[in-house]
C-alpha cells in the first residue's frame, strides 16, 4: 500500500503546537477591512485552537 500523502493546502494553514493540539488561523482578515471595527480586526490576528469535534479530520488531512 502507497504512502498516505498530506493535503498540500491543510499543511499551509494549520500546525501542531507541543502539546499535540492544532493551531489555526481566524478567517476574515484578508481584505475588505474598512468595514470591521478595530476591535474586531484586532481579535482577528490572534491564533486560536482547532475545535475536538474537527480535530479528527484535520489530523487525517495532515496524516499525524
Amino acid at each position: 500500500m502507497p504512502k498516505m500523502k498530506t493535503n498540500s493546502g491543510a499543511k499551509k494553514r494549520f500546525e501542531f503546537t507541543g502539546s499535540g493540539k492544532i493551531k489555526r488561523k481566524h478567517a476574515f482578515k484578508s481584505h475588505i477591512l474598512t468595514k470591521k471595527t478595530t476591535k474586531q480586526k484586532r481579535n482577528l490576528t490572534y491564533s486560536g485552537l482547532v475545535s475536538a469535534a474537527d480535530t479528527a479530520s484535520v489530523k487525517a488531512l495532515l496524516v499525524k
